[in-house]
């Protein structure tokens, strides 16, 4: 969406994404772009890891990253790559967010190495220690996991890496990260950040045709009206994607909580938000129980729920809308087992409604359903 941001850092960014210059890279369906890129990997992994013996082969995600499985001896990795355009740095951002997280002893796969300097590849790479279990979401799918159980466990994870409370706000500096090894958000102001692109967002929601000229008024309306709850003295570390495909385990353990490339200096309430942009109230506040074992809730927590839902959503719409994702079946990870596109659809619409709502009318988060 956003043709002029070609930096390395992500300034012009409010989620990646949706917000890139190649906006939608990565999100079609698995094809054969991970072959194409394996013979640099390889060559570059084993100049890396020199003397151990190397197996490498596509992993097959479904998210915005190349993915491949490695073999290192007897030791099993996960490899991400950044193919993109834009030569985006990220995961030197990502690696400083997960040691970060990792010191708090929340689970998270550790960093075995990573480059993004494109001086021996196309690409940037990350290699992650390989975490053996399947992202949660699969359970959920099958019937087989206690939702509520696991949500409380993530929202004592939430308040736990919320102790993590960089300067700044939205994405934090790249330039920082790897040349001084801390994190400092982009923005000096948390209002301007969530603005950041909105105006445009809802723009593309109308010209294709989710939105008519009407619901975009009144959102934008909706967000002007509260804009005093945007005036945040600190942020602290919002994981920015979370949901069960990103949480690695065994119901009801979790064992790693991944894909922190889309990390920021945000509102304590913009994770837990992420939550009710695919679950109910009875997960939201099992989720907020658990929370509250760590840290209180932060002062109007309702409507700063309500406000960071719509944003949220917003944003998952025009991913959804830019990327095709209303025509696919329940073989992606975003569609229900039985259900289709027209279905997730139906639920971002009724999302956006009754963030919308909510905001609008102080509704408890029990009508989340």
């Amino acid at each position: 969406m956003n043709a002029s941001c070609t930096s390395q850092d992500r300034r012009g960014i409010y989620y990646w994404k949706c917000d890139r210059a190649a906006a939608f890279h990565g999100t079609a369906a698995a094809g054969g772009g991970d072959v194409r890129l394996e013979p640099q990997l390889r060559r570059a992994l084993e100049r890396r890891f020199p003397g151990t013996p190397l197996r490498l082969g596509p992993a097959g995600g479904q998210g915005n990253h190349r993915t491949f499985r490695l073999s290192l001896g007897a030791k099993e990795a996960f490899v991400r790559t950044e193919d993109g355009p834009e030569r985006d740095n990220y995961f030197d951002v990502e690696s400083l967010v997960i040691a970060a997280v990792r010191d708090r002893q929340i689970p998270a796969p550790r960093v075995l190495a990573c480059d993004t300097s494109r001086a021996e590849t196309a690409f940037a790479w990350q290699v992650l220690e390989y975490v053996p279990h399947p992202d949660l979401n699969q359970s959920y799918k099958q019937g087989a996991l206690p939702l509520g159980e696991v949500a409380v466990s993530i929202g004592q994870a939430v308040a736990q890496w919320q102790d993590i409370r960089p300067a700044g706000f939205g994405p934090f500096s790249a330039l920082r990260a790897r040349e001084r090894g801390y994190l400092v958000g982009l923005h000096e102001s948390y209002a301007r950040y969530y603005r950041l692109n909105l105006e445009q967002h809802v723009a593309f929601l109308v010209a294709g045709e989710f939105f008519t000229d009407t619901r975009a008024a009144a959102v934008l309306a909706a967000i002007d009206a509260h804009r005093n709850l945007l005036d945040l003295s600190q942020g602290c570390l919002v994981h920015k994607d979370l949901a069960l495909w990103n949480i690695l385990g065994t119901p009801p353990g979790i064992a790693a909580y991944i894909d922190w490339d889309d990390a920021i200096s945000g509102d304590p309430l913009d994770d837990l938000s992420l939550l009710g942009c695919f679950y109910d109230a009875s997960v939201i506040d099992r989720a907020l129980a658990g929370y509250t074992r760590i840290r209180p809730l932060p002062e109007q927590y309702v409507p700063r729920f309500w406000l960071h839902l719509l944003r949220n959503m917003l944003v998952k719409a025009v991913i959804r809308v830019g990327a095709g994702y209303f025509r696919r079946n329940d073989r992606f990870f975003l569609i229900g087992s039985g259900s289709t596109g027209a279905d997730l659809e139906r639920f971002t619409r009724e999302r956006i409604e009754i963030a919308l709502r909510g905001l609008n009318e102080n509704l408890d988060l029990s009508t989340l359903r």
